[in-house]
């Protein structure tokens, strides 16, 4: 089947918060912490979480603006609403030990809530810090783009309720294409720092399902700036293992038989 993905338009970001308020309704995800503010900003999730699968960030900049009295002091808000980005190398698949993870038909990433033991590996291996885990039983949660509203042909429910169309979904070829004239037409209007982020399948993760249009560096959005996938030396680093080991046993052969000489 087609590869189906997020592209998440931040310049028409209102931070309604509405794709965030969707997701826990839809997928039973906890409201621990939703209704509390955490003094740093507007924003009251913070950071995404085992209870937080959408983020919706609040990025205040202090910014200079002209004016017929030269540039004046003024404020700009960045809003993003931050997501699981379904890797195309995706380091959680592969250090799972339970198969709790698993790829789905369309592309997605998903965590089967009854096999997961909670072991964590996957929280230490994401790039982006997506994936956690619940204090009150270990296992981890994150977006799973809907699965079950993807398998019955309804897109997910945040896409679904963003009023602004900044969260689209849809085939992730032509989400790119739309991306990439997006960009263009912002280029147009002055955006000069507009930029796709996570798109391109030649970056470190394969390209993710889940890719994002800026209007500043990912640093500014919390995002790292050049993530790769945490295991792309993992085969190196075994294979150098098994020649240490396979050494190992020469020379622990070769003192044996000198010995028995």
């Amino acid at each position: 089947m087609p590869r189906v993905g997020f592209f998440t338009d931040t310049s028409v970001c209102i931070g309604c918060k509405a794709c965030e308020v969707a997701c826990k309704e839809w997928n039973a995800v906890p409201t621990k912490g939703a209704l509390e503010l955490t003094g740093e900003s507007f924003d009251n999730t913070s950071e995404l979480s085992a209870d937080s699968w959408r983020h919706v960030a609040f990025i205040e900049q202090q910014v200079q603006t002209p004016s017929a009295n030269g540039p004046q002091e003024g404020v700009r808000w960045l809003m993003s609403s931050d997501v699981c980005k379904h890797c195309t190398h995706s380091a959680c698949l592969d250090v799972c030990p339970t198969g709790s993870l698993f790829r789905t038909e369309f592309g997605t990433v998903v965590v089967q809530e009854d096999i997961c033991n909670g072991c964590g590996y996957c929280v230490s291996a994401c790039p982006y810090g997506v994936i956690a885990q619940r204090e009150d039983d270990g296992r981890v949660f994150k977006c799973t783009m809907c699965y079950d509203r993807l398998k019955v042909g309804s897109e997910p429910a945040c896409a679904q309720a963003c009023p602004t169309q900044s969260i689209q979904f849809g085939d992730l070829d032509e989400l790119r294409e739309r991306a990439q004239t997006r960009v263009e037409e912002l280029h147009a209007a002055g955006q000069d720092k507009a930029r796709l982020y996570g798109e391109s399948p030649d970056d470190g993760v394969g390209g993710a399902g889940a890719f994002f249009l800026l209007l500043d560096e990912p640093e500014v959005y919390g995002l790292p700036p050049d993530p790769v996938v945490t295991t792309r030396d993992l085969g190196a680093m075994w294979r150098r293992a098994g020649a240490a080991a396979a050494a190992l046993l020469a020379c622990v052969a070769a003192a044996y038989f000198t010995d028995r000489g």
